[in-house]
């Protein structure tokens, strides 16, 4: 979730604060005094600076103090707030919890007058989490109760927030909310009229409209000589750039002001026919939306366990509770044999379900590493082909020479990339079953220089990036088959030249009191010392956004320890780059 949409949530809040200042109009001489303010600044500062320690602390204090002063709607509006601050740190199954749970309250205290707040955080929840038909029909429920309960001034942000799930999918519907914003915001709070109008330019923008567009924005210009702003503003300002044709002036304007420059930059770069810039540039928007989500869904994942945890508790504190009442009814005269006998097989159970419940979280936490580690390695390279399958699929556009060879191996790398991680996944689910024959006797130069070789060529690279320097004898031969020693070389010359880039690969070979000894360095960023082990581990890429799904080095240690030998990281490597060490 991007970091506009958290500012937009954080938007309504404030406009709720605002809706409280005018609803309890009547009520609010305890908002003169100190002790207000005092509570009232400090949850402010500490949601903005988005510090959890101070912020509970205070918004507690300053809800015991609403209580106190008998005003629920304020009161209710601070528990908004702590589900919005959970938004903010990406929690989203705490503030789906908390949404539910004001829901609740509200729903027993009969408070229907302020049912619209619960409503209102479930849209933003639904609205963050990409369920965009729940979050309309939530929004629409928030306007229907604040029209029936007098909320008028706070509807105009809600129509906004409707703007933002309407505009991609029905731009003309979005402007019909927009209308209806500023229709509201004209009569009863005219500050937001140009913040409206300048939301409405951009849409102006999104949709082509080109015409309405320019005299939007010179409409907006005379705003700011008359000191008006709007969020909105450096958006605009960007759009504006990109409809002159100043396409580079826009991109860095983007760069420096806008919460998803990435995204920004892949529709200014398309509107401007620059595709291949485009196409980097959503692919950087992409690879940063997955690892946010990944981060969200490992929170919501972790709640979720926890949550599977306590109900578990709880059902078997309840299951002991039922026992115990059944067996002193039914067989007074033989409590002591039967307590014995319910206690001793509770806790055998207990330990079994206990044993069965670790096991099957452990197998459901390697299956969604699996699907999550393949789904997004995979969509990478498949995006990649299908991108430039529709290049050349478009008639209008031309190909050089040129281009045609770049797609082609682009296209050529990345089937490769799809065919390398799927012969990873079928031979690590092989690896047990791999026969390690030793009988036979291998040249050890002529099979080192052969898998060199062999790798250079199927990964499409320079028969220089790769050097090997040995002081072997050239009749030095070991008992062990040539395709179980490339099995071992082949994950660490891939991930030398994942991370070594274009700087060459040196692979050492000696002999070792009758060991062979070798070694795989690159000039890449390197490897942490107290990684050294962590990265053997399956599905383990200290880099995210580097190809792979993090089995090969599994995948080399596994055969090297079947066939006698081990694989290590040198962590007395002095850099720059990475060492390993294999011995057979």
């Amino acid at each position: 979730m991007s970091n506009f949409i958290l500012k937009q949530i954080l938007i309504a809040v404030l406009a709720l604060l605002l809706a409280i200042v005018s609803v309890s109009a009547g009520n609010d001489d305890y908002k003169k005094s100190k002790e207000y303010q005092t509570l009232r600044d400090s949850v402010f500062h500490s949601f903005n600076d988005g510090d959890s320690a101070r912020f509970y602390v205070a918004v507690k204090m300053y809800q015991d103090y609403l209580l106190e002063q008998d005003d629920l709607h304020a009161y209710y509006t601070q528990r908004c707030n702590e589900i919005v601050f959970e938004l903010n740190r990406q929690h989203v199954f705490e503030a789906y919890k908390l949404a539910r749970q004001l829901s609740k309250e509200l729903a027993e205290r009969k408070l229907d007058k302020e049912m619209y707040m619960a409503y209102n955080m479930m849209g933003h929840i639904y609205s963050y989490s990409g369920n965009k038909e729940s979050a309309k029909r939530c929004f629409w429920e928030v306007i229907h109760r604040m029209e029936k309960e007098g909320y008028t001034e706070s509807i105009p942000p809600i129509y906004m927030n409707l703007v933002n799930i309407y505009i991609d999918e029905d731009p003309e519907e979005a402007l019909k909310l927009i209308d209806k914003a500023e229709s509201i915001a004209s009569g009863i709070s005219p500050e937001r009229v140009f913040d409206i109008e300048t939301r409405r330019t951009l849409a102006y923008y999104l949709m082509g409209d080109q015409k309405r567009f320019l005299e939007g924005y010179k409409a907006y210009r005379e705003g700011v000589e008359k000191g008006l702003s709007s969020v909105h503003g450096r958006k605009l300002e960007v759009y504006y750039l990109a409809q002159q044709g100043k396409t580079d002036e826009a991109i860095r304007l983007a760069t420096e002001s806008d919460d998803d420059p990435y995204e920004t930059q892949a529709e200014l770069y398309s509107k401007a026919g620059q595709w291949e810039n485009a196409f980097h540039a959503l692919e950087c928007a992409r690879k940063e939306n997955d690892s946010i989500n990944s981060v969200i869904l490992s929170t919501s994942m972790q709640g979720i366990q926890q949550e599977l945890r306590n109900i578990e508790l709880q059902r078997q504190a309840d299951r002991r509770r039922t026992y115990l009442i059944a067996a002193v009814a039914g067989m007074l005269l033989l409590l002591v044999i039967a307590l014995s006998y319910i206690i001793l097989s509770r806790r055998r159970h207990i330990r079994q379900m206990k044993a069965a419940y670790q096991r099957i979280l452990e197998s459901d936490k390697m299956k969604m590493a699996f699907i999550q580690n393949v789904s997004h390695e995979v969509r990478t390279p498949l995006n990649i082909i299908s991108g430039f399958a529709q290049v050349i699929a478009d008639s209008d556009y031309e190909i050089t020479q040129e281009e045609r060879q770049h797609i082609s191996g682009m296209v050529m790398t990345n089937t490769r990339v799809i065919t390398t991680m799927i012969n990873e996944v079928l031979e690590m689910s092989n690896v047990d079953a791999i026969v390690i024959d030793k009988t036979k006797s291998t040249n050890c130069n002529g099979a080192l220089h052969n898998i060199i070789s062999h790798f250079c060529k199927d990964f499409n690279i320079s028969d220089n990036m790769v050097r090997l320097e040995t002081t072997l004898a050239d009749d030095m031969t070991i008992s062990l088959e040539e395709l179980t020693l490339q099995r071992i070389l082949f994950p660490l010359l891939d991930n030398a030249v994942k991370n070594g880039g274009d700087q060459p690969i040196k692979v050492k070979a000696w002999n070792e009191n009758g060991r062979l000894m070798l070694t795989v360095e690159d000039r890449g960023c390197g490897i942490p010392a107290e990684e050294a082990e962590h990265i053997f581990e399956r599905f383990v890429k200290l880099d995210t956004f580097k190809n792979g799904l993090g089995l090969g080095l599994t995948y080399s240690r596994t055969v090297a320890r079947r066939a006698g030998g081990d694989v290590n990281l040198d962590t007395s490597y002095p850099g720059p780059g990475a060492r390993f060490k294999v011995m057979i």
